[in-house]
C-alpha cells in the first residue's frame, strides 16, 4: 500500500477508536486534503462512515477523491457508490481493526 494510502488507515483506526463507533473510513481528495469519519447511528440520521467522510470532502469543495479506507464494520455499499460516483477510479480500501487489508 502506498505510504499516503496507509496515512488513511491510520486516520480511520483513530477515529473509529476515538469515537467507538462500528466503523471507521479516511478519504483523500485530489488536491491531497484529508477527511476522516465515523459512523453515524441516530434515531433520525444514519451515515456510514465512508458516506460521511465522502460527504465531508464534497463540502468542502473537493472535485473528487484518489483513495478512500474504511475500517471495520459490515460492508458499505452505499458508501461505495457514494465514492464511485465522485471518483469512479479511486480505490476503496477495506482493511480490518489492526489495519491488515481484508
Amino acid at each position: 500500500m502506498d505510504p499516503e494510502d496507509a496515512k488513511l488507515v491510520t486516520l480511520a483506526r483513530t477515529t473509529r477508536a476515538r469515537t467507538g463507533a462500528a466503523q471507521g473510513a479516511a478519504v483523500r481528495d485530489l488536491d491531497g486534503r484529508t477527511y476522516a469519519a465515523a459512523t453515524v447511528e441516530l434515531p433520525s440520521l444514519r451515515l456510514t462512515a465512508l458516506q460521511l467522510a465522502v460527504a465531508m470532502a464534497l463540502s468542502s469543495g473537493a472535485a473528487g477523491l484518489e483513495a478512500a479506507v474504511v475500517l471495520a464494520g459490515d460492508d458499505d455499499p452505499d458508501g461505495a457508490r457514494a465514492v464511485a460516483e465522485l471518483s469512479p477510479s479511486a480505490p476503496i480500501y477495506r482493511v480490518a481493526a489492526d489495519g491488515s487489508p481484508i
